[in-house]
């Protein structure tokens, strides 16, 4: 099979994390599919990683389901106005928040910034994220591994710890963790080893929830076409993005989006502890 029959994107790279979804050809789709039912009405949510990709389609099928929603990002500033222009449309308020989650102040003054605007929270989303594949485990440095984990696990109980006093009873939260914590990826080592820490993070914070009645559970999404993917791959690599799936392609963040939903509202009012898998047909789960 030549190299074109895999290729599912075109040829592209982005400088430096986090990417901007304004510079992706095609653009990720973010568009929910269905009309909204009013399944997370009057709720509020807040979304780390909101500006785009998986968090854009997530603070967008939200707000058409009724939330109003805040947004947490890095620095990619254009992206995130974009998500709150989106999420208007949909009849939301938005409120967007720039700072690193791996700070737990900034943790503390997101959920403050999130209480002031909207008066409660109800759905914790913790998706923000970042990976640097290396070749060879030596290449990793102490700076990478600490700077992984602290985005990627460590900002999760920034904003988990920040957010309990304010979830009731009927509360979720959701974790993002990935495909690479059950099957693993020989080149993204730290990436992987906090997505796993994410899955124990997620089963464990389950168990202590659910006497005050606080649903916990995850996502693990396969290869998703976001800006993640283009800020960190070459563009080869980018242009097979997804060949290696079953379904020989990648995701769109649209695809993935209605998990969350599904864990925010009270059609999983039953689920905890758990983790549903969009990732196009690789049975790696457990």
């Amino acid at each position: 099979m030549s190299p074109d029959q895999n290729q599912t994107l075109p040829p592209q790279t982005q400088e430096q994390q986090p990417g901007r979804e304004t510079q992706m050809n095609p653009r990720p789709d973010y568009e929910p599919r269905y009309p909204g039912s009013g399944r997370l009405k009057d709720k509020v949510a807040l979304v780390t990683g909101g500006d785009s990709g998986i968090g854009r389609a997530v603070a967008v099928l939200f707000a058409r389901e009724g939330a109003s929603v805040a947004i947490v990002y890095l620095n990619e500033g254009e992206d995130a106005q974009e998500t709150k222009r989106l999420v208007e449309r949909e009849g939301g308020r938005c409120v967007t928040i720039a700072g690193d989650i791996g700070d737990p102040g900034f943790a503390r003054a997101a959920v403050d910034r999130t209480i002031k605007e909207f008066g409660k929270l109800d759905v914790l989303v913790n998706n923000a994220a970042e990976q640097h594949p290396k070749k060879d485990i030596a290449e990793i440095t102490p700076e990478q591994i600490e700077r992984t984990f602290r985005t990627n696990i460590f900002g999760y109980f920034h904003v988990t710890q920040a957010a309990m006093p304010h979830l009731k009873e009927g509360a979720a939260i959701i974790n993002t963790t990935s495909v690479t914590a059950y099957r693993g990826s020989s080149e993204l080592l730290d990436y992987s080893a906090t997505k796993g820490a994410i899955v124990a993070f997620n089963r464990s914070l389950a168990q202590k929830l659910a006497e005050k009645k606080i649903r916990v559970n995850g996502v693990a999404p396969g290869p998703i076409w976001t800006p993640l993917i283009p800020s960190t791959f070459d563009a080869d690599k980018v242009k097979s993005f997804g060949a290696n799936t079953p379904m020989k392609r990648p995701g769109q963040p649209n695809e993935v989006a209605p998990s969350y939903l599904f864990l925010a509202c009270a059609d999983s009012s039953y689920i905890t502890g758990s983790v549903l898998h969009p990732n196009g047909g690789d049975a790696t789960e457990s």
